[in-house]
Parts: C-alpha cells; structure tokens; sequence
C-alpha cells in the first residue's frame, strides 16, 4: 500500500509518486482478489482444508525443487510428527510439478498446485500464492495455528515453532525495512500465527515496496503494526559462509536456532549444487534416522 502521504517528499511529489503508487497498489489488489478465486490445478483445497481445523498446521510453497521437498518432509516427520504438513506447488514447469507431487503421495503428505501464477518475480509470486493459501485452505481450515515454511528450511532438531504461541499471537524470524524507517515483518518462509488471533483480518501476505518490506511485509498495516517488537520473543538467526574460504553472501546457509535454511535463490547454479551438497551433510545423520525403517519419530512436546 502507499505510504502516508506525510513520508512523501517533495520530490516524490514531482514525480507524482503517491499517485502512482496508490494505482499499483490498486492494481496489485485487483490481481490478487482474481487469483484467489481460482481452482487449484491439482487436488481439493476444501478437502485439506477440512483435516486442519483445531489442529497446529505447517505449509510450505514448493518451487521448481522436488528434492527439497523430499528432505523437508522427512525431517519433519522425523521432529514434528503430530503437526499437519501440507505442500502447495508454485512451479510453473508441469513435470517438475508431477515430481513434487509423486513425492509429496510418496510420504502421505496433502499436496495442491496453485493456479498458474500471474508474476514472473519470485518474491512476488510467492506472496500471491500465500495468499491462495490463507483464502483457500487456512482461513477456511480454522487450525488452531499455521505456520509458513520456505521450501529449502530444515529442521535438525524438535525445537517446536508453534511453543512461543503460548504467550503471544505471532513468532518467527524477524526482518526489518530497507531503507530503515521503523516498520518490520516477520519473514514469510519462517511464520507462526495463531489463527483466532488473525482470522478476521484482511491478510496479506505480498511484498510492500513502498514501505520497504519483503514478503510478508504487506501484513505490516494489519498485523505487525499492532504488536511491540521488543515485547515479542523473536527467532533466532545467524547466517554463516557453507563452506570456508568465501564470504557469507557469496553463499550463504542461515541458522534461525535448529532450522537450516539453505537459502537457495542466492549465488551462481554450480554454487548452489556445491551448496545443496554441503546442506546435505549436515542433514545426513538426521535424515538417515528419519528414514529408518524402525524410525521412531520425535514429538515437539516430548
């Protein structure tokens, strides 16, 4: 949405800025209203849908890597064996799709292809299709929480994202806006909600570029704006080099406590399968147990 008119300058004024951006945003919203309404290309969303109610949910937006998806299953089947785990495919390739979904069947995991995505910029459209997701499947779902996953985030331990909801309404892994100006949004690859505190909000899940905010930044007016962050218990997070002898941003992993995330839309295509690599190492003793056929999976709240 545009800022207050008072954040506008003069020189935003010249260019017409506040104009402009309030037919964008109008534009965005309209985009957003027509998309939601579409039928998913694969699976029933009333149907998962119905298997929630009550029950502490995680989604993640799969794209275009059906072995990320394998990994993450696994190990949340391993540490979160109680909590719902649903996958909602964003690929816009039709075979890397049935991919995903023949693994998504394989571990017994819901699996729905959102409709074909109207944005080519990947923070754009994943913000759209959260947006599918809270219209179609949580919001109708009722769950007692849901937590958004990004598809490359894996955890190494039964370290429970919903137990900080015990206290407050919202929890995950905080980010700020660039340029600085006050406003932040809990990053949407690693967000806990508790439903009843947001079901009757008018959700947004999108990016906020005039107000500097990612995905998920859209839910700032809404939601965050309502909250102190210093009050708020935050997800830890630290990003580090995958291997040494290169800097962190050339290719980073990011730690939020026990949960990898591989960062994986970050670096060069050999950099990333170097990565993919490592971030399987690290995995290997976990996934090796989680796929043990006497495995006895971990329970958060054991």
């Amino acid at each position: 949405m545009p800022k207050p008119l008072s954040e506008y300058d003069w020189e935003d004024w010249k260019r017409l800025r506040p104009l402009s951006h309030g037919l964008k945003t109008a534009r965005y919203r309209w985009i957003d209203r027509q998309y939601r309404r579409q039928p998913a290309l694969v699976g029933d969303p009333a149907a998962v849908a119905r298997t929630i109610a009550g029950r502490k949910v995680l989604v993640t937006v799969a794209y275009m890597d059906p072995e990320a998806i394998d990994l993450q299953a696994s190990l949340l089947r391993r540490f979160f064996p109680d909590y719902p785990y649903i996958v909602v495919d964003n690929s816009p390739d039709g075979a890397t799709a049935q991919a995903i979904e023949r693994i998504a069947v394989s571990h017994g995991v819901p699996y729905l292809r959102a409709p074909e995505n109207p944005w080519q910029k990947s923070s754009r459209s994943h913000g759209i299709a959260l947006n599918w997701i809270w219209h179609n499947v949580l919001r109708p779902g009722a769950p007692e929480a849901f937590g958004l996953l990004d598809h490359d985030l894996f955890p190494t331990a039964p370290d429970d994202p919903f137990a900080p909801l015990a206290t407050q309404d919202i929890y995950g892994y905080v980010r700020y806006a660039e340029p600085a100006n006050g406003r932040w949004f809990l990053w949407a690859g690693f967000t806990m909600m508790r439903f009843a505190a947001v079901r009757d909000l008018p959700l947004d899940f999108g990016q906020d570029w005039f107000i500097g905010l990612d995905t998920g930044g859209a839910n700032w007016g809404p939601v965050y704006s309502r909250y102190d962050l210093d009050k708020l218990a935050q997800s830890p997070s630290r990003f580090v080099p995958y291997r040494d002898g290169i800097g962190t941003y050339d290719g980073p992993l990011q730690w939020c406590g026990p949960w990898l995330h591989e960062v994986g839309q970050m670096g060069e295509p050999e950099v990333m399968r170097d990565k993919r690599r490592v971030v399987k190492d690290i995995l290997a003793p976990h996934l090796e147990a989680a796929r043990a056929p006497n495995d006895r999976s971990i329970s958060a709240g054991r």
